[in-house]
């Protein structure tokens, strides 16, 4: 069984080479924790606005009402409204409050109040996997929440459609979803999925938030068991807490966007850490590019019941990395301040 596993990699991975950039738009679902940190949103910014992005869908894997809404304004906002939005049950109508540091603001609620009041419909439907067709509705009010698709039907909807091997999913928060798929459908992903990469952990060994915060058996689950269905590539904590970005989108974007309204809100101005923009920066660009560099060549991450991780180093496993930059803090904030602009500016300009 392990040797036939092996192969399927092996095979995989001569089909996708894991540093290949592809030139065509990058098919790519999203599953995001969008409600306790403001990146979620700078991320949503970068896969609805890059021209090199076909963003297939957003799952959100918190239970906040407030979450899907805020996403579906974002969308709508960018012109992306057609896109489908999955959330974890059950909703309950809650907003965040910063009991660590008493320094954070709240911004999902209000993102869906004041951005989705006004949005020319949104990408909030009745999407399963019978139909493909959706039924814009206004973000507002909360209970329309409801209305959102249950995620492991949008997964199996969004995958079966989507031609073989040739979605990047983007793991920026907990682990529900994925690990409600895996149990539906290991087939559906080794077909379909070309891979996963996915903020958590700390490298080459830790603990972090997005492997314990919630359900570390979920995470356990997901990691230890995608392995030899599709590549893997780890964005840790270490990655992205020292790039501090938002701050040119905050001071030069437009009035009018969200995304710019929600650093504001959560931040009062100040900058904020990058795990999640430059994770789905990377998912996006499909290759290690300009900012990146892998930390490993062979081996595979576990994590521990705990929520802890740890980098096996196994010579007989090639199809999983974690990444490091190749440039410092201060030039990769850079990078992602001018494309938050970039994006920001893109609307109604047809780019």
């Amino acid at each position: 069984m392990r040797s036939a596993q092996l192969l399927r990699s092996a095979v995989h991975l001569l089909a996708v080479p894991i540093a290949a950039c592809a030139t065509a738009a990058r098919n790519l679902i999203t599953d995001t924790d969008i409600f306790s940190d403001v990146d979620d949103a700078g991320a949503l910014l970068l896969a609805a606005t890059s021209p090199n992005v076909n963003l297939l869908a957003v799952n959100i894997n918190v239970g906040s009402t407030y979450s899907p809404l805020a996403a579906s304004a974002i969308l709508a906002h960018y012109g992306k409204g057609d896109v489908p939005i999955g959330i974890v049950r059950p909703l309950a109508d809650s907003s965040f409050f910063d009991t660590y540091a008493y320094e954070l603001g709240e911004y999902a609620s209000k993102v869906a109040y004041h951005f989705g009041a006004s949005a020319n419909g949104s990408s909030i439907s009745n999407h399963t996997s019978s139909s493909s067709s959706h039924q814009p509705l206004l973000p507002w009010p909360p209970s329309n929440a409801e209305k959102a698709a249950d995620p492991v039907s949008l997964y199996r909807s969004t995958l079966s459609a989507a031609a073989d091997n040739s979605v990047t999913i983007a793991s920026i928060g907990f682990f529900e979803n994925l690990s409600a798929l895996l149990n539906s459908t290991a087939d559906l992903i080794r077909r379909k999925v070309e891979r996963l990469v996915v903020m958590g952990g700390m490298y080459p060994a830790g603990r972090e938030f997005n492997f314990f915060g919630d359900d570390p058996a979920l995470a356990a689950h997901v990691v230890n068991s995608w392995r030899g269905l599709t590549p893997m590539v780890f964005s840790g904590g270490e990655l992205g807490g020292s790039v501090l970005s938002g701050t040119r989108l905050m001071v030069e974007g437009p009035a009018t966007d969200p995304v710019r309204q929600a650093y504001l809100w959560y931040t009062y101005g100040a900058p904020r850490p990058s795990w999640d923009p430059l994770t789905v920066l990377f998912a996006m660009d499909g290759g290690v590019g300009e900012l990146f560099e892998y930390g490993n060549e062979i081996g595979y991450n576990h994590v521990f019941a705990n929520g802890s991780n740890a980098w096996m180093y196994d010579e007989a496993v090639t199809d999983q990395r974690f990444l490091k930059l190749r440039v410092s803090n201060e030039t990769a904030a850079a990078e992602l301040d001018r494309l938050f602009l970039v994006g920001a500016n893109s609307v109604g300009k047809g780019l």
